[in-house]
């Protein structure tokens, strides 16, 4: 998030030494730090890229073309204006609270103080394109989410699905990863003395978090996606075909396998990609009415599904 509001606010490029302080100061100089900084910054940049954010490449320094400098140009980013019927504004309605109920708004808030407090002109106006596509309304979200800014161990009782009864962990949460449509916490569990991988819809009390800020260290060089997909049971990707409307759907048109204009549907293209059904779902939904999933059945079902259970909660908030 810190590098994705760097970018897209800056007026000009940002060379990476300015990057590295705004966004990568855990990271120290050495070998090491700098081998670790390299990972984390390539990650990030494929990481933006995947939403859909072009990154650009110039030079960072007026007076010498040898210093590389990113941004992300708002003009590639932002969309046309967009109108909306009563009913599609009444789900946006819904979303909206779902992102407020997540703290990730405040999240962007104390982002934006911390690259201030670096030195780092940022134009909140060019950040009115990035737009909230996820939700986390799980109750453990917010404590877990405030103990991986802190670094403060946590301890929850877990429910497993084969466990009769929910077991206290204990916790040194690394980070939080969204997979598959749910959330995970990443980090080290104490009392089995690794790394491990939980569920947030499976915690079943509240996360306390117990000791001082700091307490602990993540380890140079962690990438808690990796370890979130090499720990976590991994969802089947399926190949999809979907409708999406012209002029729209950019994320989904720039990872596709095929876009070809749909012959009997003027104004229409037949866009296949791939992804676990979950997070495919998510993505299509963000789009409201243009992009009309055609197959498979099982992705069909679940956004019909999702989108009857919106319906339901706006039929009941009349």
């Amino acid at each position: 998030m810190n590098l994705h509001i760097l970018l897209l606010g800056a007026k000009r490029f940002i060379g990476k030494d300015a990057i590295r302080a705004a966004c990568y100061a855990d990271h120290p100089r050495g070998p090491a730090g700098d081998e670790a900084f390299e990972r984390a910054f390539e990650r990030d940049k494929d990481a933006l890229r995947q939403i859909g954010a072009v990154i650009e490449v110039g030079s960072a320094d007026a007076f010498f073309d040898d210093e590389i400098g990113y941004r992300i140009p708002t003009e590639q980013t932002s969309l046309p204006e967009i109108r909306f019927e009563s009913d599609e504004a009444a789900v946006l309605g819904l979303a909206a609270q779902v992102w407020q109920q997540a703290t990730l708004a405040k999240a962007t808030g104390r982002a934006l103080a911390k690259l201030k407090g670096q030195g780092v002109e940022i134009d909140p106006t060019r950040l009115q394109v990035v737009a909230p596509a996820i939700s986390a309304d799980e109750p453990a979200f917010e404590p877990l989410w405030d103990a991986v800014g802190k670094r403060r161990q946590v301890s929850f009782p877990y429910q497993r699905p084969s466990e009769a009864q929910p077991t206290t962990r204990r916790l040194q949460p690394w980070g939080l990863v969204r997979s598959s449509g749910r959330w995970y916490v990443v980090g080290f569990d104490v009392d089995r003395g690794a790394e491990r991988v939980f569920r947030l819809s499976r915690i079943v009390g509240p996360v306390r978090a117990s000791g001082k800020s700091g307490a602990y260290d993540v380890p140079a060089g962690t990438d808690v996606r990796a370890v979130a997909r090499r720990l976590s049971p991994s969802a089947p990707s399926v190949r999809a075909e979907v409708r999406v409307r012209q002029g729209t759907g950019l994320g989904l048109r720039r990872r596709a396998e095929s876009v070809t204009p749909v012959p009997d549907r003027p104004g229409w293209d037949a866009v296949v990609v791939e992804g676990p059904v979950h997070e495919l779902s998510d993505e299509v939904l963000t789009y409201g009415a243009d992009v009309v999933v055609e197959r498979p059945q099982s992705l069909r079902d679940d956004v019909v599904s999702r989108l009857r259970a919106v319906a339901g909660l706006e039929e009941v908030g009349r």
